[in-house]
């Protein structure tokens, strides 16, 4: 089938009309709402209320960790839109929307399925990426940026999802090409347009955002938000090209970082939290499909890893100090942040790890929030390590529910901790111990080795589960007023 005669229009037309008019009607709904949030969320209600899989979706999301830092789950739009806000709201909405409206597509062969998937999981890491390059900016622009960016390459998202036959011929084409240079030339030749122009064309039709507009016509824009979604596609690119070289990594990462005004070792630690958020999020959304195509936190440290710590070494005497430390705050009913206080560096200094934290049991007992940590990246640790307590969480769940301290390194079997939680946590080991007052765990401690990469063997995971013990006891002392 020749295709090159066919040229934009045509494709906008299909696309918009024929493949996903309800994706393009609701996303032009979307943006053109104003900044009324009364009259805005009935709208918004109207649009997706019809659809009770994409609600439950985006009331899921809303309720993630990412999102919702509150005590108590929303269970409606409006309350969501509440306490998150219209914006986000809404664009949780467009990014459920569009993810099924190109997941759910019957049109596709099994090659271009993939191709798709590997698509849509670097516009969705693309997104991730410049929301936390923007995170010192104000959240409107955070979440303009976030859209802009997941669209930045709708056009050929969509047509990969809607076009068939013409999708199998130009794949089968691609197939051959040995470089992105003279794949961007073949797909113009067949489709007698580019698939940038095919975006723009698709972005003047649903009434998407300036920003969209402006990243796609003058990438090379020196303004903050224009310069991160084009960095931020570009370090996306290089995480998932196989074929990519540890140069070509660490001058992205470089040019991350000098936007951002962060050393280039701070800006590879934010990275790796996003990589965690976009995994855990990309559940969250229901498209479990694109993990095997997000980059992971292992290829990245090979490819490019973090410069050289100098790691704690295990102390002795800082260990039995902090235990005689434990032991006279048992007498005299300590509160609960001298005792955590005192335990915690008891575990980093004494025990010689490079971070530890307390999470603590979210009031529905489904997910472990940090309250305190110490140590290496500890801030960025407190606002995005939380556990989510799925039912293949095995290690995680006897932990909690059994009241056992558990540990994971080279010396041990490998315990089932579920499918998200084993990208979150580190692969050279980890340590646990449930946090109990008197006969109820209320959380757990946590810690490992995650920055420098050593490895946990028995003794650590005996001296941590000494010292969780002992502020265990003087908790629940404590309490009973001893």
């Amino acid at each position: 089938m020749k295709t090159n005669s066919l040229g934009a229009d045509y494709w906008v037309r299909r696309i918009s009309e024929q493949e996903m008019p309800a994706l393009g009607s609701m996303i032009r709904t979307l943006e053109q709402l104003a900044k009324d949030e009364v009259s805005s969320m009935a709208v918004l209600g109207r649009s997706i209320m019809h659809d009770n899989a994409l609600t439950s979706r985006v009331l899921r999301v809303a309720n993630s960790a990412i999102y919702n830092k509150g005590i108590s789950q929303v269970t409606t739009l409006s309350r969501a839109a509440v306490v998150l806000g219209f914006d986000v709201i809404r664009n949780i909405c467009i990014t459920a929307k569009l993810l099924t409206s190109l997941l759910e597509s019957n049109n596709m062969s099994p090659a271009v399925y993939q191709r798709l998937l590997k698509l849509m999981a670097h516009s969705f890491q693309s997104a991730m990426l410049t929301k936390m390059m923007l995170a010192d900016y104000g959240e409107e622009l955070q979440e303009e940026a976030f859209i802009a960016s997941l669209l930045y390459h709708l056009g050929e998202s969509a047509f990969w999802s809607v076009a068939g036959q013409p999708a199998d011929e130009l794949d089968a084409l691609l197939a051959n090409c040995e470089d992105n240079v003279s794949c961007l030339q073949v797909s113009r030749d067949y489709l007698g347009v580019s698939f940038n122009q095919l975006t723009q064309g698709l972005a003047r039709s649903w009434g998407l955002g300036e920003l969209l507009m402006k990243s796609l016509l003058n990438p090379d824009e020196r303004t903050p938000e224009v310069r991160t979604i084009f960095l931020a596609n570009k370090l996306s690119d290089v995480m998932s090209d196989s074929q990519a070289s540890p140069d070509e990594l660490q001058r992205r990462l470089q040019q991350c970082a000098e936007l951002m005004a962060l050393p280039t070792s701070e800006f590879q630690q934010r990275l790796q939290h996003c990589l965690d958020a976009t995994r855990r999020l990309t559940v969250d959304y229901g498209a479990k499909v694109l993990l095997q195509h997000l980059p992971k936190r292992e290829t990245l440290t090979q490819l490019a890893p973090s410069p050289h710590l100098v790691p704690r070494v295990a102390d002795t005497g800082v260990l039995l100090e902090k235990l005689r430390q434990l032991t006279l705050l048992a007498q005299d009913k300590p509160d609960f942040n001298q005792v955590i206080l005192t335990a915690l560096p008891a575990m980093l200094d004494g025990i010689g790890l490079d971070r530890c934290a307390v999470l603590l049991l979210s009031p529905n007992r489904k997910r472990l929030q940090p309250r305190l940590a110490i140590g290496d990246n500890a801030d960025l640790m407190k606002q995005s390590f939380v556990l989510e307590l799925s039912d293949d969480a095995v290690m995680l769940r006897a932990c909690l529910e059994k009241q056992q301290a558990c540990w994971q390194g080279k010396d041990t079997p490998e315990l089932p901790m579920g499918e998200i939680l084993q990208q979150l946590l580190p692969v050279n080991g980890y340590l646990m111990a449930p946090l109990r007052v008197e006969n109820k765990t209320i959380g757990i401690f946590y810690a490992d080795r995650q920055t420098t990469g050593r490895d946990i063997c028995q003794q650590d995971f005996d001296s941590f589960t000494h010292v969780a013990q002992l502020a265990n006891l003087c908790l629940s002392l404590a309490l009973r007023g001893f």
